[in-house]
């Protein structure tokens, strides 16, 4: 029988951003606190060659004639280039949990999982596959700048969040270009300064963002680029919680993730 490496890819929580300038070559400059959870794909590796994708994403309100997998790539997938940029080959078998375009890293993540299977550690040579995966890549909890590839460590943290995806993902490179025409919201208004951008990219994310809020009594912030909204919450109410904002989806005819995660040991 093959020998199976496996390898856990956590989620990445955005729990601040800022957009702090822009470079000649049109990436954006952020400073961004974030914190790896316990809410994870897992990949095996094994020996051969190829990709294949196991859906264990936990829809809620799922209609049987939907399709269940948002779309995830596997010829331009961030495991292959990762692969690829190690100089490595294997069967990977990569199980998702975390929805795709919901700004919780999940590509970044397997992509840094991969690259650290294959005893890649640059921060610097990971930036070239994206700008999260430098943090994916050592996780913890950190203050993110540059372009992504500074990552300063910070003291752990104890946090529960409850985090809520709609069933379609946001593209981050049309949210930064419409955080180019419309700024950041004012001060004080959000934690994120892509979240009016994202708004503007994919206006039904205000109906879930209501719903959000009208359950739990305050604003949720979204994660990074989008799509997922999330809120700290106390742990000893946060499965009742989730269990609320489940029911209200099915009864609303939506269709999200709701899943109750904490930060990474």
């Amino acid at each position: 029988m093959p020998e199976v490496d496996r390898s856990l890819a956590p989620a990445k929580l955005t729990r601040s951003f800022r957009v702090t300038g822009r470079r000649d070559d049109g990436y954006h400059l952020i400073e961004a606190e974030m914190v790896a959870l316990d809410f994870a794909d897992e990949l095996e590796f094994s020996e051969g060659d190829g990709l294949e994708i196991v859906d264990q994403i936990g829809w809620v309100g799922l209609g049987a004639a939907e399709p269940v997998l948002l779309d995830v790539p596997t010829r331009e997938n961030l495991v292959v280039r990762a692969l690829e940029l190690a100089g490595r080959t294997a069967h990977v078998r990569l199980m998702k949990r975390i929805p795709p375009g919901a700004g919780l890293g999940g590509g970044s993540a397997d992509a840094a999982a991969t690259l650290r299977w294959a005893g890649v550690g640059d921060p610097m040579l990971a930036s070239r596959l994206g700008a999260d995966v430098p943090f994916c890549l050592s996780g913890g909890h950190a203050i993110v700048r540059g372009v992504g590839e500074i990552v300063q460590a910070l003291a752990p943290v104890e946090m529960t969040v409850l985090l809520f995806t709609p069933s379609f993902g946001v593209p981050t490179a049309a949210v930064y270009k419409a955080f180019d025409e419309v700024g950041a919201p004012e001060r004080g208004a959000s934690r994120n300064d892509l979240e009016r951008a994202a708004l503007v990219v994919e206006p039904r994310l205000g109906r879930f963002r209501d719903l959000f809020a009208e359950l739990a009594g305050r604003r949720p912030t979204l994660a990074g680029s989008g799509a997922t909204w999330f809120l700290e919450c106390d742990p000893r109410g946060a499965s009742a919680m989730a269990n609320s904002l489940s029911a209200a989806i099915v009864s609303e005819g939506l269709r999200a993730v709701v899943e109750v995660a904490h930060a990474a040991a």
